[in-house]
């Protein structure tokens, strides 16, 4: 059996999803890995089995072979590696956010188009068992109209420094890096409404607190603790066209007495919990009932998920299957992103329609 020949490029953290992910796939074949820091890269592909190994980018995708790559780089390269991988004829594949700013989202958005290869965008909340549940009940009626949704995403103490702290690489903090997906996967079920206008605020208030002691967190690979430029904290309300409205509110760092992750909708039928867990409120013989789904994992699942989003890649490269987060979705993620930093900045509500 052929099997589909993948290049990762970038080898940090999260590349070992994706690489497990495709060791794990029947028609998927690790073939090359592409990092800066070459040695990093061998270790991958000595893991891995890959056969190739590159430091240059351009030269991974003048392979032949080569046929669909995972972008797992920082935020301020999405872009010109899409593009390039795009202009090579390659599936792609490329972690969240798309990439920095709308202007770049356009020019991403061509390039698929001239391309007419895939590009998946990596909110693989979209991929997870009970997005994939509630998205049933939805289209099925039984939230009715969605008319509001609130999610949160809040660490008190998570800021992971290295790239992640550097607003030239990154774009920003919690709200483009952990924020994009509560916020996409919030406009996902309510059938992507399109955005009226958004008002928001950002605070750069506690830094990345590194002097805390007796709490772990998550920390790049290139942590640095000097390094931190981005913001603790975000908060945005974003109307729609629709008349619906979304509230999210998103930490790296915040003084919170616990972690807490919290989305919600509410139709005029019913409501749903999507975190901490798949959760139905409904109304039936005048008595308001809560219902919990019989379910293998009741919350995210980072690894299912993420095997989810690899195995949709391989079926979409493969012309198989329609990607579920296709490059006009991320295009408009990030006018959404880019609006909520400059609301924030200017202290003005900004319209988008």
């Amino acid at each position: 059996m052929s099997k589909l020949k993948i290049g990762v490029i970038g080898t940090g953290s999260i590349s070992d999803s994706h690489l497990q992910s495709y060791a794990n796939h029947p028609e998927a074949e690790i073939y090359a890995v592409c990092d800066l820091n070459v040695e990093r890269a061998r270790e991958k592909a000595a893991s891995y089995g890959a056969s190739k190994v590159y430091a240059d980018y351009h030269e991974m995708l003048a392979d032949p072979q080569l046929q669909a790559v995972s972008i797992c780089t920082w935020n301020n390269t999405h872009a010109p590696v899409s593009i390039a991988a795009l202009k090579a004829g390659k599936h792609v594949l490329v972690e969240k956010p798309l990439c920095k700013t709308v202007e770049e989202a356009l020019r991403i958005e061509e390039a698929v188009r001239e391309s007419g290869c895939v590009l998946q965008v990596g909110f693989v909340r979209r991929y997870s068992s009970t997005a994939a549940i509630l998205k049933e009940l939805i289209d099925a009626g039984e939230l009715g109209e969605i008319y509001y949704a609130k999610a949160s995403s809040l660490r008190r103490l998570g800021n992971p420094g290295g790239w992640f702290a550097d607003k030239e690489r990154s774009g920003g903090g919690p709200l483009i890096d952990i924020g994009v997906h509560i916020l996409d996967i919030c406009w996902y079920l309510m059938g992507k409404p399109k955005v009226r206008s958004v008002s928001a605020n950002t605070y750069k208030r506690l830094g990345n607190r590194s002097n805390v002691k007796g709490l772990s967190f998550y920390k790049a690979a290139d942590y640095d603790a000097s390094k931190n430029d981005v913001e603790d904290l975000a908060n945005a309300l974003i109307r729609f066209e629709n008349g619906a409205s979304l509230m999210v509110d998103v930490s790296f760092t915040l003084h919170a007495k616990k972690d807490e992750t919290s989305i919600k909708l509410y139709g005029d039928k019913g409501g749903a919990e999507l975190e901490p867990e798949l959760l139905l409120v409904s109304e039936k013989n005048d008595t308001i009932l809560n219902i919990t789904p019989q379910v293998d994992h009741s919350t995210f699942h980072f690894a299912d998920s993420f095997q989810n989003e690899i195995n949709h890649f391989v079926d979409s490269a493969l012309g198989r299957k329609e990607t579920l987060s296709p490059v006009r979705d991320g295009v408009e993620m990030m006018k959404m992103l880019c609006a909520i930093y400059e609301s924030a900045e200017t202290g003005t509500e900004i319209r988008l329609s």
